[in-house]
Order: structure tokens, then sequence, then C-alpha cells
């Protein structure tokens, strides 16, 4: 209730509370309360607060007995009931559980009734005690003490605390409309010159609990009864103004969104009707259809489109179907469907652009140009995918850039590396949630022509699982037939990607599959010899590791013969990453002087190399130390060309026997069964005895047992090895070889000739001995890389063994059985 919904306004009502108080006549009574209350009242109990003498109270009365205790109280003469409060409001109603001081009431109306409940509107009148209290199947009755309310209207005493209590009301008005309906009753009905009522009305108005009410209502001296419903106000009227400033404080919240919600759509309306802002769906196909007149799409994605724009028109935009398709032709459109960059095939700024990013791989840049034009004569490069394959750290990313670059094409790059399942590739089917394009889609979407430059990184180490086969799914992707018509589960129209140029990069070929690996022209990175990789560091990594951490160009200063030694000590590895390492090592720890002491530049000088990186990690001598048995080979691997020792040792036995350790694979072991039964067929030829085997058990082994080895390229290295270890003679000094073998001695040809010169001149090898057939391989590379190598190529064994052990073949010694 509001006080708008009363026929008085608070003003008016504080008004005639004055106006009552300053009358100073009270009302006369036709009965007094003593003559029509009888001593014995039937008792209702109430919860869970006590009625005041001078109040009309409402009453809902259950069970039978009470019902009936209320039917026979309003057929006596003064229809009188008794109300007191139960001690405990959770327990049942008896004698014990209430309490000794109540209110007589006369039965106003008996608004329903029926054999279990009633509703009954009450008047209290005078308060009395419980003399004795008993119970009957008609309910409780109890016999009273009544409390009458004597005549104070000469008492100045309490007509002043009467006045404090009404001021006290008149702020309770003023803060809450609310209590102005009472105070109009009480008006009506009672005399503001009786204190007693006043501050029994005033207790009754407060929302204090039962108990400090039913203390009120023991209170029988007038006086120290309004001292305590004083108090009582003065907690309500605290309680009301805290109340209105927390009603006060939401209802200016709610008001500003209403009034900013109020206002956005008044806007929204007024912008709708200038033209200014369509509504949500309408934006949404208005922005669709924009983007289309930009692009020129086939004739099945137009159609597929256009489809969507209709169905998304009909959808209500709070229903799922609505985002489904709205998303999905959020990715048509936004797909550069016919958007071309224009390609700049200038052969010479692409080899300053190749120049300027990467020092070295002449070879690499050769092929790139020539790549490009290619493309020149053409008029176009679509259908090309390069797979740039080397070991780590080379530079394989870095000139994906420099081609998209050079070309003047977009650039995008993703890993395929540890991808298993084929839906990354091709993309999810709509049905599902949270379905979305695959990588080559999203890619085309970043890169924002139909003409990029895509880098596959890492293609040699994608997976299979239960999810499907990515290799597989990528078979349409990078075949030049198939991908002007590629279709993504998603889209579920076909995408032309056949003008998208693909450079993949790879460690290894061997994990590709060979279907896969059809499809892509193969460009070798080998590696980095140690002059390039000090003019890399140089021009390159030294520059960026200074800037990178906070130090001037200049203010650290690496000296060439400090470098050679971080390379050969440190970063002996095919790429530079390693040796960027080392750099931002040093970097760090000469921030840290540059920090804590004043330095204008710090020079490290080969002696300091310790105290930055610690001991080196390779030594001259660990590298290769000629002795009987042992032998240098060269291999490839992974990371890179690299060498390898073989050693071998024979056992007095009393039979033939040959073991091979060191982790050895399947071929590789092959290859050294192959090289022991050929010296077995040639002893004499190499100057042995021909028994040796028969009373020696020979052990062969590779060192670095903890890392894998494979391969038929070291037979040349074993037989040597075995020789060597027969005949007690040592190799010749810095010498490295490679070479697959045959039963007959036949040196076969092998591959990775770049890495493994490269691996010779990193670990100070000078004579290398190759198979006939790989002289090509070998005349092909920079003259700077076979600079200071002398290299022999062997057809046969016999040619390994007069350049290994720097003699010709020894006469052939007679066997016993020759002998006889």
């Amino acid at each position: 209730m509001s006080i708008e919904d009363l026929d008085i306004t608070p003003e008016e009502l504080i008004a005639e509370l004055d106006q009552h108080t300053g009358d100073e006549e009270s009302t006369d009574s036709l009965i007094l309360p003593s003559e029509v209350l009888p001593g014995g009242l039937p008792i209702i109990p109430l919860r869970p607060r006590p009625a005041f003498p001078g109040i009309i109270i409402p009453l809902a009365v259950q069970g039978e007995d009470k019902v009936a205790a209320v039917q026979k109280a309003a057929e006596t003469p003064a229809k009188a009931l008794g109300l007191i409060m139960a001690l405990d409001p959770d327990e049942d109603d008896s004698p014990g559980n209430l309490h000794h001081v109540g209110v007589a009431a006369s039965i106003l109306k008996i608004i329903h009734a029926d054999e279990d409940s009633a509703h009954v509107v009450v008047n209290a009148q005078e308060r009395f005690s419980v003399k004795d209290i008993y119970e009957t199947p008609e309910g409780m009755f109890a016999s009273v003490h009544y409390h009458f309310a004597p005549e104070y209207s000469d008492n100045e005493e309490l007509r002043a605390f009467s006045m404090a209590i009404i001021s006290t009301l008149k702020e309770l008005v003023q803060i809450n409309p609310l209590y102005s309906e009472e105070i109009k009753m009480f008006l009506n009905r009672s005399s503001l010159d009786d204190p007693g009522r006043l501050a029994d009305f005033a207790a009754n108005l407060t929302s204090a609990d039962g108990d400090v009410l039913q203390d009120i209502l023991e209170t029988f001296d007038v006086r120290r009864r309004i001292d305590k419903v004083l108090v009582l106000l003065k907690k309500e009227l605290e309680v009301s103004r805290l109340q209105t400033k927390i009603t006060k404080q939401i209802e200016e919240k709610i008001s500003k969104q209403q009034r900013e919600f109020f206002l956005r759509e008044q806007l929204k309306a007024i912008k709708q009707e200038l033209g200014l802002e369509k509504e949500g769906k309408t934006a949404e196909i208005e922005k669709f259809q924009k983007r289309l007149k930009k692009l020129t799409l086939n004739e099945e994605a137009q159609k597929a489109v256009d489809e969507e724009i209709d169905k998304l028109q009909l959808i209500e935009p709070s229903s799922a179907e609505y985002t489904v398709s709205r998303n999905y032709l959020d990715w048509l459109t936004i797909l550069p469907w016919g958007k071309y960059s224009k390609d700049s095939f200038r052969i010479e700024r692409s080899r300053r652009i190749l120049d300027r990013d990467h020092y070295g791989l002449e070879d690499v840049k050769d092929r790139i140009l020539e790549f490009i034009a290619v493309g020149k004569m053409k008029g176009d490069i679509s259908g090309s995918i390069i797979c740039l394959v080397g070991p780590p750290g080379v530079g394989k990313t870095s000139i994906g850039h420099s081609i998209a670059d050079a070309l003047g094409r977009s650039f995008f790059r993703f890993s395929l590396g540890g991808m298993r399942d084929e839906a990354e590739i091709k993309g999810h089917r709509r049905t599902y949630i949270g379905a979305m394009p695959g990588k080559f889609i999203q890619a085309m979407k970043s890169a924002g022509t139909s003409n990029p430059v895509l880098m596959l990184d890492e293609i040699d180490k994608i997976g299979a699982s239960f999810q499907g086969d990515p290799a597989s799914a990528l078979l349409e992707v990078l075949d030049p037939e198939q991908n002007g018509t590629f279709r993504d589960h998603y889209l579920d129209v076909p995408f032309d990607l056949s003008n998208v140029l693909f450079i993949c990069t790879a460690n290894q070929l061997d994990t590709i599959p060979g279907p896969l690996l059809d499809r892509m022209e193969v460009i070798r990175l080998s590696g980095y010899i140690l002059r390039e990789k000090v003019e890399i560091a140089k021009r390159y990594l030294i520059p960026k590791q200074l800037d990178a951490h906070g130090l001037k160009k200049g203010q650290v200063r690496i000296p060439k013969n400090t470098l050679e030694m971080i390379i050969d000590g440190y970063a002996r590895e095919a790429g530079v990453r390693g040796l960027e390492n080392r750099i931002k090592q040093i970097m760090r720890k000469a921030a840290m002087k540059f920090s804590s002491e004043e330095l204008e530049v710090l020079s490290i000088a080969k002696a300091d190399l310790k105290d930055y990186l610690g001991n080196p990690m390779f030594t001259a001598d660990e590298v290769f130390k000629p002795a009987p048995g042992i032998v240098t080979g060269l291999a490839w691997t992974s990371m890179g060309g690299a060498t390898l020792q073989i050693e071998a040792t024979a056992m007095p036995s009393k039979g033939k026997g040959f073991k091979q350790t060191g982790q050895l694979g399947k071929v590789m072991v092959e290859s050294s069964e192959i090289a022991y039964s050929y010296v077995m067929a040639h002893l004499n030829k190499y100057g042995a005895d021909s028994n040796y085997f028969d009373s020696h058990f020979v052990h062969l082994h590779v060192p670095a047992g903890a890392t894998p080895k494979d391969g038929p390229s070291a037979g040349v290295t074993i037989i040597t090895a075995l020789i060597s270890m027969m005949t007690g003679q040592s190799v010749i000094d810095k010498l490295g070889m490679t070479g697959e073998i045959s039963l007959t001695g036949v040196v076969l040809p092998i591959g990775g000739v770049k890495e493994k010169a490269i691996a010779a001149r990193r670990t100070g090898l000078t004579t290398l001995i190759f198979p006939e057939a790989n002289r090509k391989d070998f005349d092909e590379l920079p003259d700077h890389l076979k600079e200071g190598l002398d290299v022999h190529f062997a057809k046969n064994y016999d040619d390994v063994y007069r350049v290994a052990f720097d003699k010709p073949l020894p006469r052939r010694r007679k066997s016993k059985q020759q002998e006889k």
C-alpha cells in the first residue's frame, strides 16, 4: 500500500496528529470495560506477536476446539476472547506453552467459519493476568485478572512522553507513508490523551520481535512502558531510514538502467526510421550481400549462398539454427573468392631479397630463382609444391618468407607436426556443434587472397590415429590436378587452391608417404660450414641478439677467432640454432656486466669463453684418433651430416664368431655382415692369415650406443676397420670415408654427399673417400666447400685400401695348402 492509495496525505495526517495532541477533551465512554468483560475467557494462542489493547486484529483460527470456543464466545453478551502469545511458536498449544499476560478482545465479526477453521475480526481491549488456566474438550479456558488503565489526562510528564511518541510517529510517516493508514485508523477509535493506549499502538506499529513486544505488554506501569516504546520507535526509525536509503539506491539504479534502455530503444527506432541502422537480421544479410559484390564465386558456391540467405530470412534470430546458418554465410562470404595479388617475377629483385635474408645456400637460391624464372615464362606459378628438406636451424621457414616477399604474395604458415585428425585438414561437417573449416580454408581467410604462399611446416612429423589419416587428406590438397576443386567438409562447395604456392618443410623424407612425396619438388638444405656460420653470426645473429637484449650496436664485440671457437667447440650442428643460443647466453652475461659495472664496450676473447659458456662440448681429440681397428666414417642424419667411429677388436677363441653393438639398425647389421664375409673371403689379398677368423672372435662396435644408427653407407668403413684390426695398421690421419659395399667388393653410391662433406670440414677431416658414382654429386658442390679437401673416388674396395693405408695392395700370401 502507498500513500497515494489513502484518502489522506502524510501532511494532512501530521496535521491531524497535531490537532489531536492539542485536544484537551477526552472521549466519554457509554459503557466501562469493567462492566462488560467477564472473569473467565476462552483462550486463543497467538503466534508470533502478541496483541495490544486498542488494536483491531484479524485472526485465522485453526482446529475444531478453537473454532468451537470462538463460536461459544460469540454467543455470550460480551463476545470476549483471551489472546495470549505462545512461549514456543514451534510447539503444540497447551496451557504450559503460554505466557501469563494476554489481552481480552471482543469479537467484532466472524467472516468465515466451518468445523476446522474460522476467520475472525476482534478488537483488543484490556490486559489481563492469568490466575488459572485449564484445558477442556472445547478448548482452553482461563480465569483472569484485568489491569485497567487509570486516567492520566492531567499528568504533564506522561503528556510530554506522549508528545515524544507523536513526534517520532510524524518522522516515521514522512519516511514511510505505509504507517499513515494505521495511524488514521487509530485516531478514529482512540484519543491521544491516553498515554497507555498511545504506547500500545506505537509498539504494535513496530517490526520488533514477539518477545520484545511481550515484554512491553507485561509492563503494566505506563511510565516504564513508554520508555521501552520510545527505544523501539527510535530503532524502527533508523531501520526505516536505512530501508528508504537502500530502496532509493535500488530505484535510482533501476531507473538509470530503464532510462538507458528506453533511450537506446528510441535511438534504435530513430535510426531505423532514418535508414541509418537496420534490424539485426536485416543488417547481417545486407553485410553478406555487400561482401558478395566484391567477390567472384563459382556457380555452386553462389547457389549455396543464395539458398542460405533465403533460409536465414525465414529463421528467427532466437533459434539455434540461425547461428549455424549465419556462421556458415560468414565463412562463405569472407573467403577471398576471385581475389588475386599480382605476382612479381623480377629475377634481380628476387635475388636481392634472398641475399638480404640468407647467407650462403647458393644452390638453394639458384633453384628458387630458376623456379621464379619458369613462372615468368609461363605467366604464373600455379600448381607448384616445393619441399625444403634439411636439418633444424638451416633456414627453411625463413626461406619461405623470402619467396613470398620476392613474389609479392601474402604469406601464411601453420604446422602439421603432431596432427592426427583428418578434420584438421578438411574441416568438420556442419552437423557438429562448434564445427569449423579445416586449416587450409582458415589459412585462405587469413591470407586474404586466392594465391598466397602457404607454408606447411614439419610435414614429415604428421601422424595418424583412429580419427583418420591427415597425410592421406593432404593428397587432394597437394595434387595440382585435384586442388582446383578442393571441397572442405564445412563449406561443402569447391574452392580453388590451384593458384596457391605450397612450401613444405621437413627434416627427413623417410617418414613422408610415397604418394605425398611424389607430388613435391624437393630442395635440400644441407647446412652450413664454419666459414658460413661465422658470416651468419656477424651479419644476422649478433645484431639481432644485441637488439633483443637492449644493447647498442658495437657494445658487445665478438671477434672472428672467438666466433670460430664458439662454433667449433660449442655449436657443431648443421644449422645455426645452437650458435644463436650460445650468442644469447653471452649477451645475457654481458647485460649483467653492464648493469653491475661501468663499461662502455665489452670484447669477448677466446680465453673468456669458458666464463661465458662453460667448458667446450667438443674437442679435436674426441672426434677421431687413428689406431689399429679404428676408422672414421661419414654419416647422414635428420640433423645433418655427422662423423662416427667404427671400432673393431678380436679375441682369441676356439671358434669363429662375430658380434655387433652400438644400437645398430637392421640395414647396418646386414652391411656389417657383408663386410665380415668380404674380408673373410679375401684375407690373403690384404695381407692377413687365411686362418685368422678360425681362431678369433670379432667384436664390432659403433660408439654413442644410446643413439640408434642405421643405413648401408658404412660398409667400406667396416671393412677398413676389420683389415686395420687384423694387420695392426692404422689408417692415415684425418681420413673419413663412406660407401655401400657389395659381396664382390664393388663400392655402391650413397646419399647426402653435401651433408657428409660439411660434417668432414666441421670436424677437421681433410682426406675423404666417396663412391665413384657420387663424383657428379661432389662436383656440384660449391668451390668453398670443396676447398682444402683431398677427395678420392672408389669403384671397388681395392681403391679404398690404397688411400686408407697409403700403400699398394700387399703381395698375396700362399696358403699352406697352396705351398703343399
